[in-house]
């Protein structure tokens, strides 16, 4: 949570005087970088910048969310930004615009079919399947490793692989 929340602030710096003037104020408050804060401290600093009147839209996109480790901590990282992206739409913010992605993982799934407004499942469209079949090919048959292969052998690669993508 920490790498996603110090890049977000990070990143906003540089779009704002304004946004950069409140990153100071909590550079100045931890001892200018000789301390770190908590999470909490920056969900609390990320939550305040949107909130600045005036300020150009903010974009987050958080991506592959399901790839988050896995912890024994009490929230997994996972959770933990779940959290934060609940925060941060209940603000309300006009100018806030948040795109995540994610596998469709049950417990993602449930959380976010909750929060969206737009919900977007590329694993339900046939295109993309199709599109992952035609890569499959084109890797199959260009291969030079298969090029003795028997045109069966290949197919059955193409099918197989085809098949257990699963949309991905």
């Amino acid at each position: 949570m920490c790498g996603l929340l110090s890049s977000l602030l990070i990143q906003l710096c540089h779009q704002s005087d304004s946004y950069c003037n409140i990153l100071s104020k909590f550079y100045l408050d931890y001892a200018c970088g000789s301390q770190f804060p908590g999470d909490d401290e920056l969900v609390r600093c990320s939550k305040q910048v949107p909130k600045l009147p005036g300020q150009a839209p903010i974009f987050l996109i958080v991506d592959a969310l399901d790839e988050c480790t896995n912890t024994t901590s009490l929230l997994s990282p996972c959770e933990e930004v779940l959290i934060l992206l609940e925060d941060l739409i209940d603000l309300q913010l006009p100018n806030l615009c948040i795109c995540m992605t994610s596998q469709p993982e049950v417990d993602i799934k449930f959380v976010l079919e909750l929060l969206a407004f737009h919900s977007v499942s590329l694993h339900d469209k046939s295109g993309q399947m199709e599109d992952i079949k035609k890569y499959i090919k084109l890797v199959v048959n260009t291969s030079r490793r298969m090029q003795r292969w028997k045109a069966e052998h290949k197919q059955l690669v193409i099918d197989v692989l085809t098949e257990r993508a699963d949309g991905m």
